[in-house]
C-alpha cells in the first residue's frame, strides 16, 4: 500500500473516531474526559465491524451504475445510529462502574507515580516501625483491649515509643493527643506527655542560607546583634536570640531546611492511615480518627507558614490582657519560614511547680475572655506554650494555631454558659442549638433530658469536672448534631487547657471558676453603664424601621378597606429548587419518550406486511421504522441512565 492511501485511510479513520467522539457526547448531553471517550470510540469503532458486517454484505453485489434505492439509504443510516450506540453504551456502563474523577487520568497517575512510590516506602517505613513496637494487631483491627492498667501503660509507652521513632509529624501527634483527656486514658495521657520536641539543632551552616533568602540580606546587615548558638531546637523550628538595630531584644524563629516535605509526605500518611483505622476498628470509629488526622494535618499546615502565626500573634495581641502577656511580632521581618518576635524574659512553666492557683485562675480566664468577649483565642494553650515571665505574670506563646468566633457565636456561647451557671437544662439545650448546625429533625425533650443529667453529674456541689468535654462530645454525637470547626477549635482549647491547669495547680475546679467568670459576665451586663449603651445600640437600630412601621400599617389598612388586600408568594424562587426541578422533569420526559419510542418499535417490528423498502434484506417499512424508533429509543433509555448514575455522585 502506497503513503497516499496509508494516509488517506488515517485521515478517514481519524474522522470517522472524531464524529463518533462528537455525536455520543452530544447524544448524551455530557462531557468526558478524553482519554475515556477516545477509548469508548476507538472499542465502538472496532466492535461495529463484525457486528454490522452481515448487514453490510448484500450491498457488496451492487454494480457501480445500480441505483441502491431509497431503502438502501435508511439502512445505511441506521448502520451509522448503531455504531454510535455502542460507545454511548460503552461511556455509560463505564460512568456506572468507574465514575468520572474517581480513578486520576493516565497523566495525572504518571505524574503522580514518583509521589506515591516515595510515599510508599515512608508508609512502609512507619508500618515497620509499629510491628517493631507491638502495635501491628491494633492497625489491623485485632488488638484485644488491655484489661488492667500494666496492660495499658505497656500499650501506652509502645505507642508514645513508636511515634517518637516516626519523626517529626508524629511527635507532633503525640503531642496534640496527651492534651485530649477527653479522648485517652490517663495512662496514655501520662505516656504521650512524655514527647518531647526538642532535638539536635541543625548546623548554622544549613540554617543561615534559609535566613539570607528570606531576610534579602546577611544576617550582620539585618541584626545589629545575632546569637549563633539557638536559644531553643524543635523539630519544626529552631530560635535564636538578637538584637535589633533599633535596640530591641527579639527571638528569630527560623525554619528547618527541608522540613516542608517530609512533613507534607507524613501528613498524607497519617490521613490514609486514619481513615483505614475508621473504616477496620471499632476504637477508630468511636474516636473519629479521620476528623482528628484532618484537622490535625490543617493545624500543622498553618504551623509551617510563619505568616500566619505572626497575624494570629498580632491579632491576639491587640487586645491584650493584664494578667497574660503576649510577644509582639515584627510583620515586615516576618516571612514564610522565619518570624521575628519580641522576648519574654521568664522561665519555663515545668520549671514553676505544681500548686500555683492564681496562675492557673488567670490562665482560664484570659482564655474565657478571649472566646467569649474578644473572638480571638490561643487554640493549643498546652503547658509546652506557656512560661513564667520575671514580673510575676504568664506569658503565652506559639500562635501558630488560633481560633476566631463571630458575633453571633460568642453570645450563643455566652448564652450557653450563663445557662450552665443557673443549672437550666432548658436554656442550655436551646444556647447549645444555636451553637451547631440544627438538624432536620431532633429528640428536644431527649436532648434536654441528657443535658439536665450532664449538668447533674458535672455541676453538683463537690463534683469535678473529670471527663467533661468526653461527656458533652457524647451527647452531641448521640444526637446528631455537628459541630462547627470554630465550635469544635473552643472544645479542643477547653479540653486542652483542662490538661495545662491540672498541671499548674492539681485540683483546680474548672467549672467553679468558669461559673464564676459567668457571674462576673453578667454583672457586667447588668451594670447601669452596660444597659444604657445596649439600649442605645438597639434603638439606634431599631430606629429606620420604626420610622418606615406607620406608613406600611396605613397601606395595609388602606387595601384592606378597599377589598385590595392581598398576598404575593413566589413558588419556586431559589434556583437550587428550580434547576432541581427542571432536571426532574427533563429526566421524566426522556424516559417516558424512551418508553414510548421502544414499544411502537415493538409493536411495528411485530406487525406483519407493509411495503418492502429493502428487497436485498427483506425489510419492509414498518421494519424500517420500527428499527429506527429502536435505536431512538436506545439513545434516550442511555441519556437517562447517564443522568441517574451522574446524579448518584
Amino acid at each position: 500500500m502506497d503513503l497516499p492511501l496509508t494516509l488517506s485511510f488515517l485521515l478517514g479513520g481519524l474522522l470517522v473516531v472524531s464524529a463518533l467522539a462528537v455525536g455520543a457526547q452530544r447524544l448524551l448531553g455530557a462531557r468526558f474526559g478524553r482519554f475515556r471517550i477516545l477509548v469508548a470510540v476507538v472499542a465502538g469503532f472496532t466492535l461495529s465491524s463484525p457486528l454490522l458486517m452481515p448487514v453490510l454484505a448484500p450491498f457488496a453485489t451492487l454494480r457501480p451504475d445500480e441505483n441502491p434505492g431509497f431503502g438502501a439509504v435508511w439502512v445505511m443510516f441506521l448502520i451509522g445510529m448503531c455504531a454510535l450506540l455502542i460507545p454511548m453504551a460503552l461511556l455509560v456502563v463505564a460512568e456506572a462502574l468507574v465514575p468520572s474523577g474517581s480513578v486520576p487520568g493516565p497523566v495525572e497517575f504518571v505524574r503522580g507515580l514518583r509521589g506515591r512510590l516515595s510515599r510508599g516506602r515512608r508508609y512502609s517505613q512507619i508500618t515497620r516501625i509499629a510491628v517493631r513496637h507491638g502495635l501491628g494487631p491494633y492497625l489491623r483491627g485485632r488488638g484485644a483491649r488491655p484489661a488492667d492498667r500494666s496492660a495499658r501503660v505497656r500499650l501506652a509507652r509502645s505507642l508514645r515509643e513508636a511515634l517518637d521513632d516516626g519523626g517529626v509529624t508524629f511527635v507532633k501527634l503525640g503531642q496534640v493527643l496527651s492534651t485530649r483527656r477527653d479522648l485517652l486514658g490517663p495512662e496514655f495521657i501520662e505516656e504521650l506527655g512524655r514527647l518531647q520536641d526538642q532535638v539536635a539543632p541543625a548546623p548554622w551552616e544549613e540554617v543561615e542560607p534559609v535566613l539570607v533568602a528570606e531576610l534579602g540580606g546577611p544576617v550582620d546587615r539585618v541584626f545589629a546583634v545575632f546569637e549563633r548558638v539557638p536559644l531553643a531546637s524543635a523539630s519544626v523550628a529552631q530560635a535564636y536570640t538578637a538584637k535589633l538595630h533599633s535596640g530591641e531584644d527579639v527571638v528569630v524563629k527560623v525554619q528547618r531546611p527541608g522540613i516542608g516535605k517530609v512533613v507534607g509526605k507524613d501528613l498524607d500518611i497519617v490521613r490514609r492511615l486514619a481513615a483505614t483505622l475508621e473504616a477496620r476498628t471499632r476504637w477508630g470509629r468511636a474516636l473519629g480518627v479521620r476528623d482528628l488526622a484532618e484537622g490535625f494535618a490543617a493545624a500543622i499546615r498553618e504551623e509551617l507558614d510563619f505568616r500566619v502565626e505572626a497575624a494570629n500573634m498580632a491579632a491576639v495581641a491587640a487586645r491584650p490582657s493584664g494578667s497574660v502577656a503576649y510577644p509582639e511580632p515584627f510583620p515586615r521581618m516576618c516571612t514564610e519560614r522565619v518570624l521575628v518576635m519580641g522576648r519574654l524574659s521568664g522561665k519555663s512553666l515545668a520549671s514553676v511547680g505544681a500548686d500555683r492557683p492564681e496562675l492557673a485562675r488567670d490562665l482560664l480566664d484570659t482564655l474565657l475572655r478571649q472566646i467569649l468577649l474578644e473572638g480571638v483565642f490561643h487554640a493549643d494553650p498546652h503547658p509546652g506554650n506557656l512560661m513564667l515571665l520575671d514580673d510575676g505574670r504568664l506569658g503565652l506563646l506559639d500562635f501558630g494555631s488560633v481560633g476566631r468566633l463571630d458575633g453571633s457565636v460568642r453570645a450563643a456561647l455566652q448564652r450557653f454558659l450563663l445557662a450552665l451557671n443557673r443549672q437550666d437544662p432548658l436554656g442550655v439545650t436551646d444556647a447549645l442549638l444555636e451553637v451547631v448546625p440544627r438538624p432536620e429533625e431532633i429528640d428536644e425533650a431527649g436532648l434536654e433530658r441528657a443535658m439536665g443529667q450532664f449538668m447533674a453529674r458535672h455541676l453538683g456541689p463537690g463534683l469535678d469536672s473529670v471527663r467533661l468535654f468526653a461527656d458533652l462530645f457524647r451527647i452531641v454525637s448521640a444526637y446528631g448534631l455537628s459541630i462547627p470547626p470554630e465550635v469544635a477549635a473552643v472544645f479542643r482549647a477547653l479540653a486542652t487547657l483542662e490538661g495545662t491547669l491540672v498541671a499548674l495547680a492539681p485540683g483546680f475546679n474548672l467549672v467553679g471558676e468558669a461559673r464564676s467568670f459567668a457571674g462576673r459576665h453578667i454583672a457586667e451586663n447588668l451594670a447601669p453603664e452596660s444597659l444604657k449603651e445596649t439600649l442605645t445600640q438597639e434603638a439606634v437600630a431599631l430606629m429606620p424601621m420604626l420610622r418606615r412601621l406607620p406608613r406600611r400599617i396605613e397601606r395595609i389598612a388602606s387595601a384592606a378597606e378597599h377589598g385590595r388586600f392581598a398576598m404575593s408568594v413566589r413558588l419556586l424562587a431559589d434556583e437550587r429548587d428550580r434547576r432541581y426541578l427542571t432536571g426532574l422533569l427533563h429526566q421524566i420526559l426522556l424516559t417516558v419518550l424512551g418508553a414510548t419510542a421502544g414499544l411502537m418499535a415493538v409493536m411495528l417490528l411485530g406487525t406483519e406486511g407493509g411495503p418492502v423498502v429493502e428487497p436485498r434484506l427483506d425489510m419492509s417499512l414498518y421494519d424500517l421504522i420500527g428499527y429506527n424508533l429502536l435505536a431512538i429509543c436506545a439513545i434516550l433509555v442511555l441519556r437517562v441512565l447517564l443522568l441517574i448514575f451522574r446524579r448518584r455522585e
